[in-house]
Parts: structure tokens; C-alpha cells; sequence
């Protein structure tokens, strides 16, 4: 114990002479250390965020949507083929027979089109959601600042009426209530039955912009087409999440007269395992970014291991006097391993400090821009950083000290 209480003795009256050396050696440790602090808790608040708003939409859903054949339903290929409009076979009949299902309580179908919506003088290029009427009632985030939405009666009489998202509504109307007033898309007029209380965006899908319109309108009327591209469906029990969806899969596979379920043209897709999607890719993500700022590390553990080597040079023949009166190898090894992990603990926990800063401050910024993410700092992110440091500064001081534990007291003090 008095070794290593003389070691650590040693080694800090030595930092604290070279102040200057010392300092540059601990901020290539801090600046490492806050890369993997901001990193980290950057990856669990978009995670965060992300999971929210998707789990906004209720946790006793699941989504029924169109799937290209052979095709894992988490390919890019499905997002390209829904959108191209190349897989067709998914029909309002198709979903109502899901609807029927013991454990449904509600569905709406879903298509997405773009439109020029006009009201006099004012333009606005729309995204167009195409859907049924049962939305307004199972998205509870879609909350109306005025008027209506529209019935099933509506849908089912190919009616033109319109629900607009509250961007759509401030361009086209700014202050002046829209209820009652007709705006045209592609040259038709469209009875504004209602507008929404401002939602924001999910990634990069903002609902502000859209405007609703009855899905069979929208198919007859505007897109010319028999077919939606996803839907909603509401359960009665979430507990019983997995049978509900074996059961629409087995008839879905009934309609669609398919026995391989590798050549699916739908996919059905819990929330559970929306989430479970993303924990895998920003595990992916995270471990890729942490693999980027580790080289920062390694970049303060050289920085280190020079500090060490000039150290042990400048002090060759302080090496030698101490161990021409008795010094020990193992207490020089300790004395300047100690040197190199008090650089890296001091680095570390100056680097989880600032990278907690600058997450928090990171929140404030996301939050001002109307964006509720939360940039918090794990533990694991804390013990990562720490550990990060301890490990560096014993690997990279590992050599220069026993370098200079081995040194020959008379060869040391030859040099001098």
C-alpha cells in the first residue's frame, strides 16, 4: 500500500510541474470522451423521439400495408413500391374483411397523392391523404380547431369535401375560418368541412401539410385507381397482438390466393415490432458512430504515449538515482502508469461534463424549434466514456512506463 501511495505521490507532483504538457495531453482525452458522450445520447433522443411519435399513434395498433412479393418487409424496395404505385392488390374490401376479425375494433385505409390546391389568388402545392372515415376517431392526434370531419356516407357517395392540416389552412386561408368554402383541386371544387390543430412532423412527415380527403373521392374522383396503399387497424386487446395479426395474415393469403407466404403482396406490422426495427438500426448506427469518434481516443492515447516518452527522457537520470538508492522496477512501472491514467480520469470526467452540457443544451435548441427531444446521458454512456479513458491511458502509458522501470540505474545515470 505505501508503494502505491508513493507511486500516486510521485506521479501528480510530476503533472502538477508540467502543467502546460499535462493539460494538452488531458483535452486530447476530453475531446474524444465528448464525442462519444454527445454520440451516444444523440442516438438515444432521435431514438426516443422517434419511438414516441410512432407509439402517439397507440400501442393496440397494427398496420396493414402493401409488400413487394419475395421481399422482406423492412426493404427499401417496399417504400419504392408503395409509392410507384406497383403493387396494386390491396383493396378497401380486402380491409374491411380484416375489420371483421373478433379482435378489430375500427381500421381506416390510407393513400398519399399530391395535388395544387387553390382558393383565389392562393396556391399551395398539397400532399393529399386519402383515407377513410374511421381516422378521426382512432389517431387520436388528430385534433380538430374547427368544423368536422367527414362520414363514411360522404366516402361511400364519392362526396367532395376536404379536411384540411393546419399549414394547408394558414396558406390558403391565413386567419379566415375556411368551413363552408370551396377550394379547387385539379379543377374541381372541394367543400372545407374542417381543419386541424397544428400536429407537427414524425421525422420527416409532416402532418401539417396534408389534407384529407374520402378515399373512394380520392380513387374515383382525383387518382383513377382501385387500390390504397396501407391501413390502420385498431385492436380491442393488445394482449392478444401476435394472434390478431396470424389471423389477418391467413386471410389476407385466403383473398389473395396465396399459399407461399414468401410471395406476399401485404405485410402486417405491430408497433412492438416497429420498435423493435429501430432499436436494431440505431444499435447498427450508434456502434458505426461510436467506431468514428473511438479514433479520437486513439488519437489522446498517442498524444499520451509521446507525453510519456519525452517524460521518461527529460527524467532518465532521476530513473537512475532513484534506483542506484533502492528504488524498485515495479514502483517506477506504477509511478508513471499512475501519470498516464490520472490524465485520462481527469480527461474523462471533464469530457462527461462538457458532452452533458452540450446535450442539454442540444435539448434546448431541439425544444426552441418545436421539436420534444430529449438528448439525455445514460449511465452506459457515462461508464462507456470512462471506461474509454481508463483503458486508453493504460494502454498507451503501458509501454513508456515499463520502458522506464527497466532502465539500467548506471546506463540512466551515464546519460546525465
Amino acid at each position: 500500500m505505501h508503494e502505491i501511495v508513493t507511486s500516486i505521490k510521485l506521479a501528480l507532483n510530476n503533472l502538477r510541474a508540467n502543467v502546460g504538457r499535462t493539460t494538452l495531453s488531458i483535452l486530447g482525452i476530453v475531446i474524444g470522451v465528448v464525442a462519444v458522450i454527445v454520440v451516444l445520447s444523440f442516438g438515444l433522443g432521435v431514438k426516443g423521439y422517434i419511438v414516441g411519435q410512432i407509439e402517439a399513434f397507440g400501442t393496440d395498433i397494427i398496420a396493414l400495408e402493401v409488400k413487394v412479393p419475395q421481399v422482406s418487409k423492412t426493404s427499401t424496395k417496399n417504400i419504392q413500391g408503395s409509392s410507384s404505385g406497383s403493387v396494386t392488390t390491396l383493396k378497401i374490401e380486402d380491409i374491411e374483411a380484416v375489420g371483421k376479425l373478433s379482435n378489430v375494433a375500427g381500421w381506416y385505409a390510407a393513400s398519399i397523392g399530391q395535388a395544387i390546391a387553390s382558393y383565389g389568388p392562393e396556391t399551395k402545392q398539397t400532399m393529399l391523404y386519402a383515407t377513410t372515415s374511421q381516422i378521426f376517431d382512432i389517431d387520436q392526434q388528430t385534433k380538430f380547431a374547427g368544423g368536422v370531419g367527414f362520414t363514411d356516407e360522404e366516402d361511400k357517395s364519392l362526396d367532395q369535401v376536404i379536411v384540411l392540416g393546419s399549414a394547408v389552412k394558414t396558406a390558403l386561408f391565413a386567419d379566415e375560418n375556411p368551413v363552408g368554402k370551396n377550394i379547387k383541386l385539379k379543377g374541381a371544387n372541394y367543400r372545407v368541412i374542417g381543419y386541424l390543430q397544428e400536429r407537427g412532423a414524425t421525422g420527416f412527415f409532416n402532418f401539417d401539410e396534408l389534407a384529407y380527403v374520402p378515399m373512394r373521392t380520392y380513387q374515383k374522383k382525383i387518382a383513377g385507381i382501385d387500390y390504397v396503399q396501407s391501413s390502420v387497424i385498431k385492436m380491442k386487446d393488445k394482449a392478444q397482438t401476435d394472434a390478431t395479426i396470424d389471423e389477418a395474415n391467413g386471410l389476407m393469403r385466403q383473398r389473395h390466393k396465396i399459399t407461399d407466404p414468401n410471395k406476399d403482396d401485404f405485410a402486417i406490422t405491430s408497433i412492438t415490432e416497429v420498435a423493435g426495427i429501430l432499436d436494431k438500426v440505431f444499435l447498427i448506427v450508434n456502434a458505426l458512430l461510436l467506431s468514428l469518434t473511438s479514433i479520437s481516443l486513439i488519437v489522446g492515447g498517442v498524444g499520451i504515449m509521446n507525453v510519456m516518452y519525452v517524460s521518461v527522457t527529460e527524467r532518465t537520470a532521476e530513473i537512475g538515482l532513484r534506483k542506484a538508492v533502492g528504488a524498485k522496477n515495479s514502483i517506477i512501472l506504477k509511478q508513471f502508469l499512475f501519470e498516464a491514467i490520472f490524465i485520462t480520469v481527469i480527461g474523462g470526467l471533464v469530457g462527461i461534463a462538457l458532452g452533458a452540457g452540450l446535450a442539454f443544451l442540444a435539448s434546448k435548441v431541439a425544444h426552441n424549434f418545436g421539436f420534444a427531444v430529449d438528448f439525455v446521458v445514460s449511465g452506459y454512456s457515462v461508464l462507456l466514456g470512462v471506461g474509454f479513458s481508463v483503458v486508453t491511458g493504460v494502454l498507451f502509458g503501458l509501454y513508456p512506463a515499463r520502458k522506464a522501470s527497466l532502465l539500467s540505474p548506471m546506463e540512466a545515470l551515464r546519460k546525465e
